[in-house]
């Protein structure tokens, strides 16, 4: 895998994170403040307590947050100030306001904002996102407390701004996303083949920690464990109270992993089948099966549109799906800063008549996801048992049309 040498050092990563965070800083905030018409918005939170915006904001040096950081962004006509009322200071990212020789911090914030007299502070609470709710209850009491009436009665849900900041990437985010995805692929290529499993002793959990392995040798920090899986006969994905771990001729292997790099997450699920002796193809049934996916993963990309909300999007690919005869089940999220990150769900697993609340919220241009679905497929050469199969690529919404970012799988990897 070449591409492990292509990995750049700390520093050099570093530098390009400081670099696209400067853009997006400038460019990004001003347009969000504006469309959620937010005049400033407050992000507080104390050491080993982040908020989960948080370290979006900061430098890629930055580990954490330190003692209370509380960062301030106050639009000023076009403009937006970017203040720090920290004891440690962002030098190049925000403009430090607050002396701790001649004022407590939280009065220099109520200071702060007396002098630009916004008519609605944001403040990151919600009930429907996560990603919006990373102030504290101590926090919010503090602020209200400091800042007294009538600032305390501006203080409005930031939750929106939250969500726009995190879901939206820069022109060179996108440019660098390919790679990224190609990188999966290629540690997915490789695991699928006889560099590492050895039909009748190699088993899934060995398939799994060579991956992990490899992400941490090449400098890919992964956000959850990977998982290989088998299907056949006689197993199929649901039973799997004591599923048979040694990969055997005849096996189809499914497998799930994602990593972090440059600060931006991927998330990929393929598949390989294990040739008997005599073999050079999956059986005719797989490969329609495999077939079958694509064509939900077209349906997929064809109805994700800008201004959609991500349960309207599930709703027409269940429908025109079902409408083809395809069982499918749809659970796409979006991709960024987190791997299950800010954004619309379009569906969950467990919920195909929609999400409330986050599947409501709607598509915006430059955003990407995680294409993760499933279809079932009755396999003749299985005696009828059925078989699931189950994608996941990355793809980016931008210029109001979907794409993937390094392709697909279409034809299973081959192991024999």
């Amino acid at each position: 895998m070449t591409f492990i040498n292509e990995i750049l050092p700390l520093r050099s990563q570093a530098a390009i994170r400081n670099r696209w965070l400067k853009k997006r800083l400038k460019t990004i905030i001003p347009e969000l403040l504006k469309r959620e018409n937010i005049d400033l918005w407050i992000v507080i939170c104390r050491e080993y307590n982040e908020d989960p915006v948080l370290m979006s904001l900061l430098p890629a040096a930055s580990m954490s947050a330190r003692r209370r950081t509380i960062l301030l962004f106050a639009r000023a006509g076009d403009e937006v100030e970017r203040l720090t009322l920290s004891r440690y200071g962002y030098d190049g990212f925000y403009a430090g306001v607050w002396n701790p020789d001649d004022e407590e911090q939280l009065e220099c914030l109520a200071r702060v904002i007396r002098e630009r007299d916004p008519r609605r502070i944001g403040v990151n609470t919600s009930q429907i996102f996560a990603f919006g709710d990373g102030m504290s209850h101590t926090e919010r009491q503090l602020v209200s407390d400091a800042l007294g009436e009538p600032y305390a009665a501006r203080l409005v849900s930031a939750e929106n701004l939250c969500v726009g900041w995190l879901e939206r990437r820069s022109p060179e985010e996108i440019n660098a996303y390919p790679r990224l995805v190609e990188m999966g692929h290629a540690i997915i290529a490789r695991a699928f083949s006889t560099a590492v499993i050895h039909p009748g002793l190699t088993t899934t959990d060995d398939v799994v920690w060579w991956m992990r392995e490899t992400m941490q040798d090449a400098g890919l920090n992964a956000w959850f464990q990977p998982t290989i899986d088998i299907q056949a006969p006689g197993q199929t994905y649901e039973n799997s109270e004591n599923p048979r771990k040694i990969i055997m001729p005849g096996d189809l292997l499914h497998c799930d992993m994602g990593f972090h790099y440059l600060g931006l997450a991927t998330d990929q699920q393929q598949h390989a089948y294990v040739l008997r002796p005599g073999e050079k193809q999956a059986p005719p049934g797989l490969i329609a099966a495999l077939r079958a996916g694509n064509r939900l993963q077209d349906i997929h990309l064809q109805e994700m549109k800008v201004g959609r909300s991500g349960n309207e999007v599930l709703r027409a690919i269940l429908e025109r799906a079902e409408s083809e005869g395809i069982r499918p089940q749809v659970y796409s999220h979006p991709l960024g800063f987190h791997g299950h990150a800010a954004g619309p769900l379009v569906g969950l697993w467990d919920q195909q008549d929609g999400v409330p609340g986050v599947g409501d919220y709607p598509l915006y241009d430059d955003t990407v996801y995680s294409i993760e679905l499933n279809i079932t497929e009755r396999i003749p050469e299985w005696g009828d048992q059925d078989a699931r199969i189950m994608l996941e690529e990355d793809a980016v919404l931008s210029g109001g049309e979907m794409r993937w970012l390094d392709g697909r799988q279409e034809s299973f990897y081959l192991i024999g």
